[in-house]
């Protein structure tokens, strides 16, 4: 019983170090910052680009763009992420009350009936790694050029922008730290070449490259709430471990460390990144009228291979229950078989993922139906069915992957993990009014209406969003013949609700769930609030 215990226990931090990582990705962090314009309506800029930002939108768009223009935005973003962890009536462990105090007077699971809540956003800065910031907002800013010589239909462009962006950090003690106390997953294009041709006056189109740096990275606390590790904490009892007495050995040995199914395990960090990984974009613009014009646009995917390394820092009682476990006679002997693990306190090492950024494909138009409205509506497309496996490649052996290679064999090897994640396409609505106040002055307003790429059973609460609407408004004004000032406020919120057993990426119990689920047996309800406020600044140089 205690081999078989094991194995399921030592796989659980197997998958832990790449269950936690994806699912995020693809839901927390795309389109959620950008210029103003684009901000305050909903992302409907396809057929109406925002300036030099047409780079991140509709590189056809650069061909509207005269002289020689550069553009600043600045935005200020704010994250208020929440968690409940709620104990249903019945809640319990192989038979243990979750809800019951241990000898010291204790809740058995410290984690039942409490509160998560963090603001603090984190960011992944090259050569520093993950790094909280202060508590509140988050400055983001982003900027790029264009160039159009007199007399010439081509126009020539380059920007910096950060077309993915999240990542927050748990206070310590916080509830939530299991699912992770800090990660952020960020993508940063920092070159972006682009030209866009005027074929005629009614038709454009443009080509860019972006060269971008991608990075994940995540510090988290790990447990493992389940039916195999409540065993251990009933034969532990059984043996009377608190006496300090081994009575069956030198047999079996159980008492080298308190384990069970709500104690902590340990600590992971994983910091994997791509310094240059590239994608191309290509689009189009017809403006047959004053009053309508239809954009289509295209991003390619990247093919990446992020590099980096891990470290798991386990508990002293972890560590000592498999020294003590590993030096009775049967431990010896079911370690020689399952490949168990040793009792090692740290194992830390180079470790590789492939990931493909998906591609994605937007088309829009805008209409003016009135000599004072206009209406822009887009339509996007995003592929995170690519995501539809993660593959970590270790540079060793490493003995947590022992039981993995035995109870999944198709996921596991030595040196390999892959777990299949089931990431669905995604498709954007997004609506855009324009109030045509003045000549000089527009009133914006505008919805993002997302589809969330996680299906329902792999909800968790590093990835908190789905179906959800990111509301925008703005305004923009000519300052004089060459400027032009943007302005906007956007909000989104997102609630779920996922019962006991709803989501095995999160809070199943069932013994031949292998995913890795610290909330299991707990119904929990997420609640993640998004808001940002920014301007841009275009003129001519």
């Amino acid at each position: 019983m205690i081999s078989i215990k094991s194995g399921g226990y030592k796989l659980f931090q197997a998958i832990a170090l790449f269950s936690l990582c994806v699912p995020a990705m693809a839901q927390l962090t795309t389109n959620l910052t950008g210029p103003s314009k684009a901000m305050a309506l909903g992302g409907a800029v396809t057929a109406d680009t925002p300036g030099v930002f047409a780079i991140q939108y509709n590189p056809a768009g650069l061909a509207r763009l005269e002289g020689r223009q550069f553009q600043l935005n600045v935005l200020n973003a704010y994250m208020d992420i929440d968690a409940d962890f709620i104990a249903p009536p019945d809640y319990n462990i192989f038979g243990i009350d979750g809800l019951a105090l241990d000898s010291n007077g204790n809740q058995k699971d410290p984690v039942a009936n409490q509160h998560s809540h963090t603001n603090q956003l984190a960011i992944y800065i090259p050569g520093y790694g993950l790094q909280g910031m202060p508590p509140g907002p988050g400055v983001l800013p982003t900027m790029g050029f264009s160039i159009k010589p007199p007399g010439s239909k081509f126009t020539f462009g380059n920007a910096f922008y950060i077309p993915m962006a999240g990542g927050y950090k748990r206070q310590r003690g916080d509830p939530g730290r299991y699912m992770p106390q800090a990660q952020a997953m960020q993508r940063v294009t920092y070159l972006s070449p682009t030209v866009a041709y005027e074929i005629n006056d009614e038709w454009s189109v443009g080509a860019g490259v972006q060269f971008s740096h991608q990075a994940i990275a995540v510090d988290q606390w790990m447990r493992a709430p389940n039916m195999l590790l409540g065993v251990a904490e009933i034969l532990q009892d059984a043996f009377n471990c608190e006496s300090g007495n081994e009575p069956l050995a030198p047999f079996i040995a159980l008492c080298g460390g308190n384990i069970g199914p709500w104690d902590d395990v340990g600590a992971l960090s994983l910091d994997i990144t791509e310094s240059l990984s590239p994608t191309y974009s290509l689009g189009v613009m017809w403006e047959p009228t004053d009053w309508f014009a239809w954009g289509a646009s295209y991003y390619s995917q990247a093919d990446m291979k992020l590099k980096g390394t891990f470290e798991l820092n386990y508990t002293s009682d972890w560590s000592g229950f498999w020294q003590g476990f590993n030096s009775s006679i049967i431990g010896a002997i079911g370690a020689a078989i399952l490949s168990l693990p040793s009792g090692a306190p740290r194992e830390a090492g180079n470790v590789s993922s492939n990931l493909t950024y998906p591609q994605h494909f937007k088309t829009g138009i805008s209409l003016k139906v009135h000599p004072k409205l206009t209406m822009n509506v887009d339509v996007g497309y995003y592929d995170w069915s690519t995501f539809d496996a993660l593959t970590l490649k270790f540079d060793r052996n490493l003995e947590f992957l022992g039981a993995a290679r035995i109870l999944s064999p198709d996921n596991a090897t030595s040196n390999t993990l892959r777990m299949p994640l089931g990431m669905t396409e995604q498709w954007n609505l997004g609506v855009g009014l324009i109030h045509h106040v003045t000549p000089r002055l527009d009133l914006r307003f505008g919805a993002d209406i997302r589809d969330s790429s996680i299906p329902d059973d792999q909800r968790n609460i590093l990835a908190p969003f789905g179906d959800t609407i990111m509301w925008g408004a703005g305004f923009g004004y000519q300052w004089d013949r060459d400027t032009v000032l943007d302005a906007h406020i956007s909000y989104l919120q997102s609630i779920e609700y996922i019962e006991a057993n709803g989501s095995c990426n999160l809070n199943c119990d069932n013994l031949t769930n292998i995913i890795y689920n610290p909330y299991a047996g707990l119904d929990v309800k997420t609640s993640t609030r998004f808001a940002s406020i920014g301007f841009s600044f275009q003129t001519k140089f």
